[in-house]
């Protein structure tokens, strides 16, 4: 799926509880420069949201922010990899819905060769890996979730929030 400055704002719109953080236009933030005006590393690229949403909002997110970096910089991204961000962002937010009592907040950041997702929910409670088989022996339906987030993941980590609940922020390389 390919992104436009029109898809980003209309994304906003549509979902009215995610907000892209840059100038607010719609268009990616421009080039940091030092005081002699040379181009350092390209701002990286930010998107938030608040409240309940869905895993496909934070895939878009994912999505747009990896493309906007890519028009940005002309650095192409591999779409193996993107898969895998995208994997690890359905994992994450799906975990939250099911077993965090929901998603709070989201925020997708990429700065260099790799895209942060970090996704909070309500639950204190820490990951687990479950056995795949039950007390008989039968495969159990679900369960293998974080073990993927941590195998995709360059890097990944848990913490607590002030008011309750966790925030987990996994990092998978795009390029």
């Amino acid at each position: 799926m390919r992104a436009n400055a029109n898809d980003a704002n209309n994304w906003s719109d549509r979902t009215n509880r995610t907000d892209r953080i840059g100038r607010g236009d719609g268009a990616e933030p421009a080039d940091r420069r030092d005081r002699t005006g040379r181009t350092d590393a390209p701002a990286p690229v930010h998107w938030h949201g608040h409240g309940p949403c869905r895993p496909s909002d934070v895939r878009s997110a994912i999505r747009r922010a990896v493309a906007g970096r890519g028009r940005t910089t002309g650095s192409p991204y591999d779409e193996e990899a993107l898969s895998d961000a995208l994997l690890v962002a359905s994992e994450l937010t799906t975990n939250a819905i099911l077993h965090g009592g929901g998603i709070t907040d989201f925020d997708v950041d990429v700065d260099g060769p790799a895209v942060r997702v970090s996704v909070s929910d309500r639950s204190d409670r820490l990951p687990v890996v479950n056995d795949p088989l039950d007390e008989q022996g039968r495969r159990r339906t679900g369960g293998r979730g974080w073990p993927i987030v941590c195998r995709l993941a360059r890097d990944v980590r848990v913490s607590g929030l002030p008011s309750g609940g966790k925030r987990i922020t996994a990092v998978v390389p795009v390029s």
